[in-house]
């Protein structure tokens, strides 16, 4: 079973920035398309950010101008840069990933935003 680690939220003032991590068991041959999604409390999860493995990013229309997603060097890594962050952006944040065609999702990570 492959494994999907997300790291890096937290509690931030609005207008803060955090950054996200995730790394995938794939190797970097076997892992293509990765994205973030979130969740806030009584709402479904939405898309976020995503990247091809040829780095093509589409975004939300929420998000877009505060955060990037990238990818890193070892491109089992996908992170996201949130900027200008507000209350809104609460939720908790999970990383998807496609391993040798499969998809796997992480066990997500808590983002709270709040004065």
């Amino acid at each position: 079973q492959e494994q999907v680690v997300e790291s890096g939220g937290g509690l931030v003032q609005p207008g803060g920035s955090l950054r996200l991590s995730c790394t995938t068991s794939g190797s970097i041959f076997d892992t293509g398309f990765m994205g973030w999604y979130r969740q806030a409390p009584g709402k479904q999860r939405e898309l976020v950010a995503v990247i091809t493995s040829g780095g093509v990013t589409n975004y939300a229309e929420s998000v877009k101008g505060r955060f990037t997603i990238s990818r890193g060097n070892a491109k089992n890594t996908v992170y996201l840069q949130m900027n200008s962050l507000s209350p809104e952006d609460t939720a908790v944040y999970y990383c998807n990933a496609e391993i040798r065609m499969n998809f796997y999702w992480g066990q997500g990570t808590q983002v709270t935003v709040s004065s």
